[in-house]
């Protein structure tokens, strides 16, 4: 009996090498890999000779860690063979020096994969990045090269938009060089329309009637419903509010918005229910579940990603084929180890390494788990509820840990949840797709039945992310990652013992009932006294100055929703008594959704240029019946927390390098005795104006936000009127602008001032303890990194 439970590993050993080494060798040479896959392959050469020479010996134990060795080196050899050959077609010679000319040329290319739409600034026309492979590139003299790589399509005009995979095109463009670390030959930047040689494959077409018609099917639902279920079902999230993707983000969902094996096991898993309903056998079940699965991928577009979710769903059918769950490990490795070879670019696609680790746990975790559940009574059903989302979770977990550079505490209630709602959401959204074409009235009311589940699924994500301790920090990147699987793998061996799982069940709930409510109540974020905080919100600006208890004036939002919304969450700021619009740039209202997020928001500031007009438009669609006012100098907001006042600008800016910039509102904030100045963007020439029509007293402050991010348009008799004790700046990590300057940063520094940065620091608050100020940093939040 134990034998026969045992997992059967013999192909794992070769499935992680050829990953890994895949993996290793996207960031290498062309010339390096073929050395790492030769070496392998003598290595494997050697070992291989010596197993067969004391094949008669006894040492069966060295020849069977001898074999799993041989295993693993024809892994390393498959795997860098494979993505070198691959390399060598990236760093073709005849495309190497158009790139670094960035030469603009004519492309004839296949799209790989559907155009999706980058968030960008308002006002400005939306990136699509579209993958694609080329077949002949006509460089500037004329010449065709028939050069077959993978090419990363920057596109800007409308009528990329609605495209579908498999459409053959030809575009001009500039190249320019790819990020590396994977096998995209060039980025290939376009401004105009394509050129659309013939119509996509039938498939595609078919796929894109019946995405059309889901589409059309969710329209007259609510916003968050309706642009959840296209997610659900198809893996598209072009119309999921940003802030519902964050809420699925910070609570662990974030795989229920792609098409992955989740998807697939949940319609084939109905087609099987029938099929064992109407006692068909094994095989039989197993055929119409695989004519399910070519439906399904029908419907969702038989893109890289989805081919990829399909085998991960293949495998089951593979072992119910033959009867033997034991099967479905090597099939999972095998699946593996064949998806890599075909493509090396999925062993750094973090999508693939999610897909494959929820498998391997569902295989490897979840039945153990489920079994040992149902022998201390738990009923089947609860136990298999319980058992899948924690094996997958735990499974996940290093990988998610290394990108968010958090571990979420809520994300297996989470899961655990709105496991009843996602079987419904989903059948019944594959529903409304495959009857649009035929009964469209039909397809509407299946929608509408979805969105109850999907409506269930969008709480759970919105409560979980409200909740306080919800995360914690954790080591991002490849060293985080690595250091949650070492915990994990350990705490699986040692929980063998029943000894130490006793001992880890009393630690696990000491740390419920002890840890999380020294948390909540006393948690170091945000700091006691504070009375200025810089978010972290990207490369923009978002400061907070606290009113009372649950209420403050905020002073711009950042580029987007969810940093700004998220800052104000952790600040506990339920309303917004006052919230101020330094000037209409991107980088401060793009976020301003976040802002009034659940919150009131009472009166809006905002300046009297009204330039640009998109930004002006997004400020007035967020903020609805707020009361708007346009304050000219000398205006003021006092409440007994804090006192307002706009400094400037003193007399509209014309013909400056930045209008917008220099017609910022300047403001100087009074809070806990505290002088905070806030120039928005002003640059050299607004600063100038202050200080020719400002009393020099009114400027001096204790605490400065630096102007521009701190860009070198400082007026250095600016800085010394305020002279602070603190400056504040808020930027982007890695930003394209050389903010902040250096030579402003070290002017600073040699005043005196104590200076904080939001792309170094994250969230850094000024505070006031035993009468004397102070500061607090909280660290990057997730992803910013």
């Amino acid at each position: 009996m134990t034998t026969d439970r045992a997992p059967d590993l013999r192909l794992a050993g070769l499935a992680v090498a050829a990953w890994l080494a895949a993996l290793a060798c996207l960031h290498l040479t062309t010339r390096t890999a073929v050395l790492l896959a030769a070496g392998a392959a003598v290595l494997a050469a050697l070992l291989t000779a010596h197993l067969l020479a004391v094949l008669g010996t006894p040492a069966a134990p060295v020849r069977r860690y001898g074999w799993i060795a041989v295993a693993v080196l024809l892994g390393v050899v498959c795997g860098g063979t494979a993505t070198a050959a691959r390399l060598h077609v990236r760093d073709a010679a005849p495309l190497r020096p158009l790139v670094d000319d960035r030469a603009r040329v004519t492309v004839d290319l296949v799209l790989r994969d559907d155009p999706r739409p980058v968030r960008g600034a308002p006002g400005r026309p939306a990136t699509l990045l579209v993958t694609a492979q080329s077949s002949t590139i006509t460089d500037p003299q004329g010449h065709r090269l028939r050069l077959p790589v993978r090419l990363l399509v920057l596109a800007t005009d409308p009528a990329w938009r609605g495209l579908l995979p498999g459409q053959r095109l030809t575009v001009e463009g500039r190249l320019a060089a790819p990020r590396g670390g994977d096998l995209t030959a060039a980025v290939l930047t376009v401004s105009g329309p394509p050129v659309r040689d013939g119509p996509p494959p039938w498939l595609q077409r078919a796929a894109g009637t019946l995405r059309a018609g889901l589409h059309r099917a969710c329209a007259p639902l609510p916003p968050e419903q309706g642009g959840l279920l296209p997610g659900l079902v198809v893996g598209d999230t072009s119309r999921l509010p940003a802030t519902v993707e964050e809420d699925f983000r910070a609570t662990g969902m974030t795989h229920l918005n792609a098409v992955s094996g989740s998807n697939v096991a949940i319609v084939v898993g109905a087609v099987l229910l029938a099929a064992r309903w109407a006692r068909a056998g094994p095989r039989l079940a197993a055929v119409l579940c695989g004519l399910a699965l070519i439906g399904f991928v029908v419907l969702v577009r038989p893109s890289p990603s989805v081919v990829r979710a399909a085998t991960m769903g293949a495998i089951g059918l593979a072992a119910l084929a033959v009867g033997r769950p034991r099967a479905t490990l090597p099939a999972l490795a095998a699946a593996v180890t064949v998806l890599v070879l075909v493509d090396p670019d999925l062993a750094g696609d973090a999508g693939f390494a999610l897909s494959v680790l929820a498998t391997g746990g569902l295989l490897l975790l979840a039945p153990g788990w489920r079994d040992g559940l149902r022998r201390r009574g738990v009923p089947a059903g609860l136990a298999e509820a319980l058992a899948v989302p924690a094996a997958a979770q735990l499974a996940c977990g290093p990988v998610v840990a290394g990108i968010s550079g958090t571990v979420s505490l809520v994300a297996v209630p989470a899961n655990l949840l709105v496991v009843p709602a996602i079987a419904p959401a989903t059948v019944l959204g594959v529903t409304a797709a495959v009857i649009s074409p035929a009964w469209p009235a039909g397809a509407e009311f299946a929608a509408w039945l979805a969105s109850w589940p999907a409506w269930w699924l969008v709480t759970v994500a919105r409560v979980g992310a409200r909740l306080p301790a919800g995360t914690l920090p954790w080591p991002g990147g490849l060293p985080g990652a690595l250091l949650l699987a070492g915990l994990t793998l350990g705490l699986l061996l040692a929980v063998r013992r029943p000894l130490v799982r006793r001992l880890v069940a009393v630690g696990a709930a000491a740390v419920v009932l002890g840890t999380l409510p020294v948390r909540l109540v006393a948690s170091g974020w945000p700091p006691d006294g504070w009375v200025v905080v810089a978010c972290a919100v990207g490369q923009g600006d978002a400061v907070v100055l606290p009113v009372a208890d649950g209420r403050a004036v905020v002073v711009d939002a950042g580029p987007e929703p969810s940093a700004v919304d998220g800052c104000l969450r952790r600040l506990g700021v339920r309303e917004v008594s006052l919230l101020v619009v330094s000037h209409f740039h991107a980088d401060h209202v793009g976020g301003v959704a976040g802002v009034t997020r659940g919150r009131r928001v009472a009166t809006v500031l905002t300046p009297t240029l009204t330039e640009p007009v998109a930004g002006r438009e997004l400020v007035a669609a967020a903020v609805g019946p707020a009361r708007q006012v346009a304050p000219a100098a000398g205006w003021s907001y006092r409440s007994p927390g804090v006192e307002v006042v706009v400094l400037g600008p003193p007399y509209p800016l014309r013909g400056t390098r930045s209008d917008p910039n220099n017609n910022s509102l300047v403001l100087r904030a009074t809070v806990a005795g505290v002088r905070v100045v806030l120039p928005g963007d002003a640059e050299t020439e607004e600063q100038r104006a202050l200080l020719d029509r400002v009393p020099p007293h009114a400027l001096r402050a204790e605490v400065l936000k630096v102007a521009h991010h701190g860009s070198a348009y400082q007026d250095p008799a600016f800085l010394d009127a305020v002279r602070p004790a603190v400056a504040l700046v808020p930027v982007g990590v890695d930003n394209d602008y050389g903010h902040p300057s250096p030579v402003i940063l070290d002017r600073l520094a040699r005043s005196g001032v104590r200076v904080l940065r939001t792309d170094t620091d994250g969230d850094v608050a000024v505070v006031v303890r035993s009468g004397r100020l102070a500061v607090v940093n909280r660290g990057l939040p997730p992803g910013r990194r």
